[in-house]
Order: structure tokens, then sequence, then C-alpha cells
């Protein structure tokens, strides 16, 4: 049996707007658009910032707050390259732990499991190589916005 292992690629950190509510969908999540308004990934594989406008979460909630993550975001690489990154994850937890979270609190990310998988697609020739990466992300909430320590699967 094969050992998981990986390769720290960036620390990726968000600044994100005012979350926009759609209401309960047909299976019973509340969905909330997040605007992500700009951010940074630096790292030794990758520096480049987010660009706002171009990024957003669709996040579902479950009536428990446990957080379902899809996100679609736009970061241009220091060298000018742009690359689409898009992720999947959850945020989940005990109850009045998503609770302090939601309200905004520092809360110790030891206290909840926030985990998401990313991909990569760029045209940029000295960033070919994330095309062929999966990655996986460690999260956290501070309030600051969210925050991922980024590996790539060896």
């Amino acid at each position: 049996m094969s050992e998981l292992r990986g390769e720290h690629l960036f620390t990726l950190d968000l600044k994100v707007g005012e979350p926009q509510n759609a209401g309960v969908g047909p299976d019973g999540h509340e969905l909330r658009i997040v605007p992500v308004t700009g951010g940074t990934a630096n790292g030794p594989r990758l520096r480049a910032e987010v660009l706002g406008g171009a990024s957003a979460d669709w996040l579902r909630v479950e009536t428990d707050g446990t957080a379902h993550i899809d996100v679609r975001l736009t970061l241009r690489a220091e060298s000018g390259g742009i690359v689409h990154v898009r992720y999947s994850g959850i945020r989940t937890g005990a109850k009045e732990v998503l609770a302090r979270l939601a309200a905004g609190e520092a809360v110790d990310p030891s206290e909840y499991y926030f985990r998401v998988a990313l991909r990569f697609e760029t045209g940029a020739p000295d960033l070919a190589w994330l095309n062929r990466v999966v990655a996986v992300g460690i999260g956290q909430r501070p309030p600051t916005g969210p925050r991922y320590e980024v590996y790539k699967l060896l």
C-alpha cells in the first residue's frame, strides 16, 4: 500500500465580500454566494494574486452549519500568467463551533475539519505543470478570511 505524500505549493489567503443569500434550495441546503474580492497565493512553487470580480464561493450550508465548499478563483502569477483554480470540500464540526465561526469569532482550527481538493488550468507555459496536478488544502477560517495550506499530491 502506498502512503499519501505531498509537496507544499503555497499558502492561499482570501479576502471575501458580503455573502449573497439565495435561500434554501430544493435539497434543503442554504445557498450563499460569497464573492472573493482578492487575496494571495505565496509559496515555493507559486506566487500570485487572487483577482477579485472573477472569483467566488458557491457555498451550500446544512442546517447544522456544515459547509460544502465550491470555489472558482482566478490567479495572476508574478510572471503574468493567469491560472483558473477550482476546488471543492467541506468545513464541519460541532454545531456550537460552527456557530462561533459563523459569528466571525476566531476559532482554533483543531476544533473543526476543513479540507478541499484543488485542480488548476492555465495556458501560461511557465505554469503548465499546474495542469497536471491534483492538490489538497487544509483550511482554516480566521476572521480575516479563509486560509489554506495547499499541497501537491505526489
